[in-house]
């Protein structure tokens, strides 16, 4: 396990109103930025539209919000993510896969009974709608030759809200693959977040 003396990042992970509001909290942790041991605060909200925290949170020192965003869920393009912007703060989008549906591996008559399996918890009729428009998106979005895990990375990308988004990978080839989406044309070379490619050594 890989020591180090600080962490880059801590995050309020969704918490309730109340614990967000709790003064002690912030207080406590801003003590830890002071110290060196926290180096950034940030604030991963639970619902989606929660524009408390949102809102807020520069007031209590955070830097970052995280949010689920992904090509099914787009609720906080229309106000979080402009509260996000006017306030200069970034936004890593999590679930950008939408738990698998977007991943490219399903069809319209796939069942989830795997009772390990969070989608099997989720609404039958729900589920058969995500599918469906997921099958409608990879039909009339994804590009040919692109794997649609893929660019429904390098979709959430393309916001010029979005810092960056948080995948998860199980294998080298998946981590390759999701590298993939930043070199899609969907990830314009003008985004707020675009990192330039170093110069070649002469």
């Amino acid at each position: 396990m890989a020591r180090t003396e600080y962490v880059d990042l801590y995050q309020c992970h969704s918490g309730s109103r109340e614990v967000f509001d709790d003064p002690e909290l912030w207080e406590a942790l801003a003590e830890q930025v002071k110290l060196g041991r926290i180096r950034h605060l940030g604030v991963s909200i639970g619902k989606n539209d929660d524009l408390h925290q949102t809102s807020r949170a520069r007031q209590v020192g955070a830097e970052t919000i995280q949010v689920v965003y992904n090509r099914l869920d787009r609720t906080h393009e229309q106000d979080v993510f402009p509260a996000c912007q006017s306030d200069d703060l970034g936004v890593l989008a999590r679930v950008p896969l939408a738990s698998g549906y977007l991943s490219g591996k399903y069809r319209p008559d796939a069942t989830f009974d795997d009772e390990n399996d969070v989608r099997s918890r989720h609404d039958p009729a729900g589920v058969r709608r995500k599918l469906e428009e997921a099958e409608r998106i990879r039909h009339d979005e994804v590009p040919a030759g692109v794997e649609m895990a893929t660019w429904a990375l390098a979709w959430c990308l393309q916001h010029p809200a979005v810092s960056c988004v948080i995948q998860g990978c199980k294998s080298v080839e998946q981590v390759e693959a999701n590298a993939k989406a930043a070199e899609l044309e969907l990830v314009r070379d003008d985004h707020p977040q675009a990192v330039a490619a170093p110069e070649p050594a002469l």
